[in-house]
């Protein structure tokens, strides 16, 4: 009994820990596609201003 209960426990952290690196690479893809977006806009702001 005590070892079905350290398998668990044992699943249960491994589990967390990959649906917490799953999560930060969607976050990791948002900000790359935000970071992206920002740059254009911000060298087109910038382009009209310098004219």
């Amino acid at each position: 009994m005590g070892l079905v209960v350290l398998l668990l426990i044992l699943a249960l952290i491994f589990g967390g820990v990959g649906l917490f690196m799953e999560g930060l690479k969607i976050l990791l893809v948002i900000a790359g596609i935000l970071l992206i977006f920002g740059l254009l806009t911000g060298y087109r702001s910038y382009g009209r201003r310098g004219l």
